[in-house]
């Protein structure tokens, strides 16, 4: 268009400018805008699919132009903070509304300058911060100070994206700082970061050639520590040594891989022994995901490792929540072939994300698949490592997960990511899906943990399935170990239970018809307590609400709570019934509940029941069954036990659903060789043969509960009858480095001097913790000895199966994948549960 005739030209536009043309507009302006505006309607596309929706001028004389275009009205409240944390300072804005036959259009145009009031590097209005811009409109880029080392280095988003996935990690393992401290001091020492993505590039990029690599990465380590060294501050000489010391302890990552594939999306796998600072216990390999929607934690404690992976609420902790749970499932996991692992995710606030069933679905995925990105497969025999990642360490095809906390339902969605991958476990991977043990279904959890309560009571001269008892119970029947728990004795007089929303209280049951009562509301779908048919209450009980204010109680309720309170909140209501003076508590749900009088609820770490909690010194039952995880603090369960009650602790009550688990892995892993062996037809035949299993493999993993606290119960006589090996145990276990006698709460030495001369022995909780390390340290020196490569071995290999499959699959067993740790787990078992915790 001549420029002469612009004034003509605008005003033919007088449909997209409603108003007289501003002078503060250029002309050129104007016509690029014109332009633009009419190949957009052209294409009909939406908001951000068309061709630069943003787009920067080169710079002018004083500030670059920053030209955003929408359908919607911007927010400028939105915007600002997006493009100072680009590191731009906007020294002006124009607001432009233009209306056409196919709708309105909104322009803004920002004159934006960098933060020390600076033009802008030519280079970067070369696409980089539109794209930046477009990246965090579109949640593919978290909107952070980090940001603005695009300005300061030049690196693109999905290199800043790398970057902040070692900031978030960070602050997973060292919160001394705050979060904007760290950010500031990143951006201050911008060309180091440059110089720290360098070294990455260097370490992982697979295009580099080896002996580029390998000079690179000694030149670049060099040059970043030297800069390092110039650093006069001992806070940023920290921060900036965690960045490198993260980079070089990182073993793979999936960021060469994802480049054109979900690229938002990062992993890095970390070799934990290497990273400075981390707290306590360091797992073997650790991967830590990131997203700008989503983070997530995946720890091992061993090569061959499995455990739950969950999603946590707790956004800025969620490694200090996964972690301690490893270390659960670590003692849980000394009666199955693998160590324990953990994994947990989380999904970062954002008011554009509906955290609908879909969405967490796909979050999952992204998380499992994030995990399968740096797990080597096994294909036609052979270790396959992942394409396109470059690999510091040795072989690792060993990943399988388990459901937990908010996962329950998803095990079939983790095993399509299993089969999109074409991973060798296929849908072994991950336990109970549509074709494995539903252990629900099974109540193979409630049966284990009943095993023990048996035990306790049968040491007290009572056989309850045959005499009535008294009971309360965290849970209701819709639960999993709650619900098969209470079917699991017609003798059971449940006295009262409560769930997060519910209180049920029968102060004087009759066993037989509540039995039945509770094995109907088991069968009815998502039953509660307010289900329970109220005529079969006794006088004076009923189903209350736990928000209530105020409860009254009735005679038989206050002569069973032995109060003479005559109302009661929901929560002081629950907090009776947990010391409670009846002969049995089943902890089948969710939360702590019970701390040592000498602990503080901060240090319990269960914020959310810190109202209802006792201390374990009031506790009154004479048994506690920990059908779920971690109703007691491991001190209040010594407190207990000192003062005469009978328990043990949650890992040793409920291995029995990792048990199922891992025979259920290591059954799959046995068919997949068979079916390429044509021993078995196909994957129906397999499914048909798992099912005739189910059982014998509940009589096999109920017998290890059984044995387990038959060897704890031995192991107490022994202790009174020689304390002295115990304390050599303790001292050895501490000396090579397997327990921490702090944490794990062992008695001293002046502590096990005064049991000595009381004539007493250790408590179960505290045998219970000795067992599960004992098995650990013993697995291991076996794993790591020829013994399991003996012919004479083979027997326990094959006894770890049922006898169906080794009648009809003799030989093939022999050439089970995990052999060696099948054996060595089965030699630790039979040995430390006859011969007791201190044989060796």
């Amino acid at each position: 268009v001549d420029s002469k005739n612009v004034d003509r030209y605008i005003e033919g536009y007088s449909h997209i400018f409603p108003q007289k043309y501003q002078s503060t507009y250029s002309v050129e302006t104007a016509l690029n805008d014109i332009s633009f505006i009419e190949k957009f309607y052209q294409t009909g596309r939406s908001q951000y699919d068309f061709s630069h929706p943003i787009e920067m001028e080169s710079s002018e004389k004083d500030a670059t132009k920053l030209r955003i275009y929408s359908k919607d009205k911007i927010s400028l409240t939105k915007v600002m903070p997006t493009l100072e944390n680009l590191g731009l300072e906007v020294i002006d804005e124009s607001a432009y509304h233009f209306s056409h036959t196919k709708g309105d259009i909104y322009l803004h145009v920002f004159a934006v300058t960098d933060m020390e009031g600076k033009v802008l590097d030519p280079r970067l209005c070369d696409g980089l911060l539109e794209e930046a811009l477009a990246m965090v409109m579109d949640n593919k880029l978290e909107n952070g100070l980090l940001n603005a080392l695009i300005t300061k280095t030049g690196l693109d988003y999905r290199q800043i994206n790398l970057l902040r996935t070692y900031y978030n990690y960070y602050f997973q393992i060292e919160r001394i700082f705050a979060r904007r401290t760290v950010a500031q001091i990143t951006i201050r020492y911008a060309n180091i970061l440059k110089d720290l993505f360098q070294l990455f590039e260097l370490k992982f990029n697979p295009d580099i050639s080896q002996s580029k690599r390998e000079k690179g990465i000694k030149e670049t380590q060099d040059k970043i520590l030297e800069a390092i060294k110039g650093v006069a501050d001992i806070s940023e000489d920290r921060i900036l040594k965690a960045y490198y010391n993260l980079i070089d302890s990182t073993l793979r990552t999936n960021y060469y891989s994802r480049e054109q594939d979900d690229s938002s999306l990062i992993s890095i796998k970390i070799d934990s022994n290497k990273v400075l600072n981390m707290p306590d216990p360091k797992p073997l390999y650790e991967i830590y995901v990131y997203s700008p929607v989503m983070e997530g934690i995946h720890l091992r404690g061993g090569m061959i490792a499995r455990g739950g992976l969950r999603w946590s609420d707790r956004i800025d902790d969620f490694r200090t929540e996964v972690l301690a749970l490893m270390k659960t499932q670590m003692t849980k996991n000394a009666v199955i072939v693998p160590v324990g692992s953990k994994g947990g995710f989380v999904i970062r606030p954002n008011g554009h994300i509906k955290l609908d069933p879909s969405f967490i679905k796909t979050q999952y995925q992204y998380f499992i698949s994030s995990l399968l990105d740096l797990t080597d497969n096994i294909v036609d025999g052979k270790i396959k490592h992942p394409e396109k990642v470059i690999c510091y360490d040795g072989e690792d095809p060993y990943l399988v997960v388990a459901a937990d906390k908010g996962t329950a339902h998803l095990s079939d969605a983790a095993n399509e990511m299993a089969a999109k991958y074409k991973f060798w476990l296929d849908d072994a991977f991950a336990s109970g899906g549509s074709h494995g043990y539903d252990h629900k279904i099974e109540g193979i959890t409630a049966k284990g943990a009943w095993e023990c309560v048996k035990r306790h009571f049968r040491e007290m001269a009572k056989d309850i399935q045959q005499e009535e008892f008294t009971v309360v119970g965290v849970g209701d029947m819709s639960g999993d170990v709650f619900g098969n728990g209470m079917l699991l004795s017609r003798k059971i007089q449940l006295q009262g239970a409560f769930n997060h929303i519910h209180i049920f209280i029968d102060p004087d049951p009759n066993a037989e018809k509540s039995y039945q009562e509770r094995e109907r509301l088991f069968k009815l779908p998502k039953s509660s307590w307010q289900d329970y048919d109220n005529s079969l209450i006794s006088k004076g009980g009923g189903v209350f609400s736990r928000n209530d204010k105020a409860i009254s109680l009735s005679t038989e309720i206050q002569k069973f709570l032995d109060t003479d309170i005559k109302e009661m909140s929901g929560d002081e209501l629950v907090k009776y019934l947990v010391k409670a003076d009846v002969e049995l508590l089943w902890n089948g749900g969710i939360g702590t509940y019970v701390k040592a009088s000498t602990e503080t609820h901060e240090q319990v770490g269960d914020k959310s029941n810190d109202h209802v909690r006792i201390n374990g010194n009031e506790l009154r039952a004479k048994v506690v069954g920990e059908g779920g995880n971690l109703g007691l603090t491991q001190l209040a369960r010594v407190e207990y036990a000192m003062a005469g009650g009978r328990i043990n602790t949650d890992a040793i009550d409920n291995s029995a659903g990792v048990d199922m688990s891992d025979h259920e892995v290591n059954l799959k892993i046995l068919f997949n060789h068979l079916i390429s062996e044509s021993q078995v037809k196909d994957m129906k035949e397999r499914n048909r043969l798992l099912e005739e299993l189910t059982k014998d493999l509940n009589h096999m993993i109920v017998q290890d509960n059984y044995l387990q606290s038959m060897a704890i119960s031995i192991d107490c006589h022994r202790s009174e009858l020689n304390i002295d090996r115990y304390q050599e145990l303790i001292d050895n276990l501490s000396q090579e480095g397997l327990i921490d006698v702090k944490s794990e709460y062992m008695p001293s030495d002046k502590e096990l001097a005064s049991y000595k001369i009381e004539g007493r022995g250790l408590l179960r909780p505290q045998l219970s913790v000795l067992m599960a390390y004992e098995k650990m340290r013993v697995y291991n020196e076996l794993l790591a000895s020829d013994l399991p490569d003996l012919p004479y071995c083979a027997r326990y290999l094959i006894s770890y199966f049922p006898d169906k499959i080794y009648n009809r699959f003799n030989d093939h067993i022999l050439n089970h994948r995990l052999k060696r740790e099948i054996i060595a787990t089965v030699l630790t078992n039979n040995i430390v549960n006859s011969a007791g915790v201190s044989l060796f």
